[in-house]
């Protein structure tokens, strides 16, 4: 895996901000858009899945790292089951809904992925390296590799 230096070189997070661009059009059509509690869960789970991957690498350190690909997974989790309450609801229909569903597991099979590959590396985080000058003044990269 080459090393990466900043959250957004994720694909895990790269495929949960697609989710959450079509979770977004998807919940600002038709009725779906006024059930505001359904659309604004459903949202928040979205973002919640892209957020976690994000702050879990920021934290620079893979134990913590992989804690956070836990909660970001669940949150995806979270999404398919809002998105039963929508096709149920008759916001979505089976297309959509199907379209929606598999973006998501495909979405938490890149962070279980990730997960599992820092769970078997023997990279501790950043936060664990021997600090430079250039760290020591906040200038050096967050990497994980």
């Amino acid at each position: 895996m080459a090393t990466i230096q900043r959250f957004e070189d994720i694909e895990a997070w790269a495929a949960a901000r697609k989710l959450t661009q079509a979770v977004y059009m998807a919940t600002s059509k038709n009725s779906f858009s006024r059930d505001f509690p359904l659309r604004d869960q459903i949202r928040r789970a979205a973002i919640s899945t892209m957020a976690n991957i994000a702050e879990g690498f920021g934290r620079g350190g893979n134990r913590e790292f992989i804690q956070f690909l836990a909660h970001a997974k669940a949150s995806a989790v979270e999404v398919q089951s809002h998105l039963y309450v929508a096709l149920d609801a008759g916001y979505i229909d089976e297309d959509s809904f199907k379209q929606l569903y598999e973006h998501v597991e495909k979405t938490a099979s890149l962070i279980a992925g990730l997960a599992r590959y820092l769970s078997s590396s023997n990279l501790k985080g950043t936060k664990f390296k021997p600090q430079t000058q250039n760290a020591k003044r906040g200038t050096e990269k967050n990497d994980i590799t």
